[in-house]
C-alpha cells in the first residue's frame, strides 16, 4: 500500500505513526509542513512550509545559521499568542501558493491513499487532493472545539478539509460527533484512534522493569509533579498551574515541580519569580521523547489544565509510565479517566479544585497504586499499537480495495 502522510515531519506524534505503519507492504511518503529531516521510515519526502511555518524552523542545521534560528524561535515562542492569531487570519491564505506543488507530488507517487494528520494546516492542504485518491483526514483535541473557531477563513478551511474527506479519525468520540456539523459527508466511515497511532506496550512495560536513573536535576528527596504541556494559548491553563503551586507547597513543601518545554519562557519565569517558588518549580527545555519518560517514571503524579484538548499523547504516555492523572474535566478526557478512580478531573481555570485534587492524590497512595494498574489495563484496550495498526490499516482497505481509480 502507498500512503502520503500530511504531517509536521518533526513532530514525535508523525514519527510515532511512522512506527505504527512501517511494514513490507507499506511504502509511506511525506509532505510535511515544517522544514525538517526526513525521518526513518519515509520513502520520499516534500517540505511545504504552509502557514508560516518556516519561522518555527526544524530539526535542519545550517553551520552557524542554526544558533540564530534557535534564538529566532526563543523570541518569537515569546509572542505565541499574537502569533497564533496572526496564523489564523493569514496562515489559510498561503494554501494556494502550495497546491500545485502539492498536487505535482502526488502524481508523481500516485499514493493508494493519502492521509492528514490533522486539519490545521495539513488537513486544509490535503483538500487539495483530487478525487482520484482516497483521503482520510484526522483531527486532535482542540482542531475543532478552538482552531476551527480562531477566524472566518480557519473556519472555511476547516469545512474544505472535512467536505473533501473520505474517512475521518479522531482522538475523542466527541471529534467524531462534532465533524458532521463541520461539513463531513454523514455516512462515511470513521473510526476512533489515538493521535499518536497508539503505543508499543510491550517497550513500555520493559521500561518500567528497567527503571533508568533519574536525571540530575530531579531531587530525589521530593515528590515529583510533572506538566509537560508547555504554553498553548486558549487551551491550557498554565497560569491556573503557577497560581496553585504556592497552595499547594503551604500543606506540602516537599514537592518538585517539572515543567519541560518551558525553560527560557518569559511567561513561566515571571510566573516562578513573582511567585517566589523558584526553588521548587524546575523549568526544563524541550525533552527528547526517552528523558520525558524517564522523567515520568520518577513522577507521582501528570497535571494537565486543558479545557480544549482530545487525548494529549503525554496524557497517554504518563499514565503508561505509571503517573497518576489530573486533568481537565471535558469530554474527551472523560473517555479514559473516572474521576477518583484512576485519575482526577478538575475544572481547569478552578485554582482551588486543582489544589485539592493535588493533594489528595499525593495523600492517597493506595489511591495512585490502584490507578497503575488500572489504566495499563485501558491501555491495553484502546491504546496498544499492535492493535491499533490493525484498525488503522483495515480503516484504509475500505477505500484502497474499491473498483480501480480510472
Amino acid at each position: 500500500m502507498k500512503i502520503v502522510l500530511v504531517a509536521d515531519g518533526r513532530s514525535t506524534i508523525t514519527r510515532s505513526w511512522l512506527a505504527c505503519l512501517t511494514a513490507k507492504d507499506v511504502e509511506i511518503t511525506l509532505v510535511s509542513t515544517f522544514p525538517c529531516e526526513k525521518p526513518q521510515g519515509v520513502c520520499d519526502m516534500l517540505i511545504l512550509p504552509v502557514a508560516f511555518s518556516m519561522l518555527a524552523g526544524g530539526q535542519v542545521k545550517f553551520g552557524g545559521k542554526e544558533q540564530k534560528k534557535s534564538r529566532l524561535r526563543g523570541n518569537l515562542s515569546n509572542l505565541r499568542g499574537q502569533l497564533q492569531n496572526l496564523r489564523y487570519q493569514c496562515g489559510p491564505l498561503t494554501l494556494r501558493f502550495y497546491r500545485k506543488r502539492y498536487l505535482h507530488f502526488l502524481e508523481s507517487i500516485q499514493p493508494d491513499i493519502v492521509h492528514a494528520l490533522r486539519i490545521p494546516f495539513e488537513g486544509m492542504l490535503a483538500s487539495f487532493t483530487p478525487e482520484k485518491y482516497p483521503l482520510v483526514v484526522s483531527t486532535w483535541g482542540n482542531d475543532l472545539t478552538l482552531h476551527a473557531q480562531g477566524s472566518r477563513r480557519m473556519a472555511k478551511w476547516t469545512r474544505n478539509a472535512l467536505r473533501r474527506a473520505n474517512g475521518l479519525m479522531a482522538d475523542a468520540t466527541r471529534d467524531l460527533d462534532l465533524a458532521d456539523r463541520w461539513g463531513f459527508h454523514v455516512g462515511f466511515p470513521k473510526d476512533l484512534v489515538p493521535g499518536n497511532g497508539g503505543l508499543d506496550l510491550s517497550y513500555f512495560l520493559q521500561f518500567q522493569k528497567e527503571k533508568g536513573s533519574a536525571p540530575a536535576y530531579l531531587d530525589l528527596q521530593k515528590i515529583h509533579i510533572i506538566n509537560p504541556r508547555g504554553f498553548r494559548p486558549g487551551s491550557v491553563h498554565q497560569e491556573i498551574f503557577f497560581k496553585a503551586i504556592p497552595r499547594i507547597l503551604e500543606e506540602d513543601p516537599n514537592i518538585q515541580f517539572l515543567c519541560p518545554a518551558m525553560q527560557g519562557q518569559k511567561e513561566a519565569l515571571q510566573w516562578v519569580h513573582n511567585l517566589g517558588i523558584e526553588e521548587q518549580v524546575t523549568l526544563l527545555p524541550y525533552l527528547p521523547q526517552q528523558e520525558l519518560w524517564d522523567v515520568y517514571q520518577h513522577s507521582e503524579v501528570y497535571l494537565s489544565l486543558s479545557s480544549h484538548d482530545g487525548t494529549p499523547n503525554t496524557f497517554l504516555e504518563a499514565i503508561a509510565c505509571g503517573c497518576f492523572p489530573i486533568v481537565g474535566n471535558i469530554l474527551s478526557l472523560r473517555e479514559w479517566v473516572e474521576d477518583g478512580k484512576n485519575g482526577m478531573l478538575v475544572n481547569p481555570t478552578d485554582v482551588e479544585q486543582v489544589v485539592r485534587a493535588v493533594l489528595k492524590a499525593l495523600r492517597d497512595t493506595k489511591l495512585r497504586e490502584e490507578a497503575k494498574a488500572l489504566n495499563w489495563a485501558i491501555l491495553g484496550e484502546k491504546a496498544d499499537r499492535e492493535k491499533i495498526r490493525t484498525k488503522i490499516m483495515n480503516f484504509y482497505s475500505r477505500f484502497v480495495l474499491q473498483p480501480e481509480r480510472s
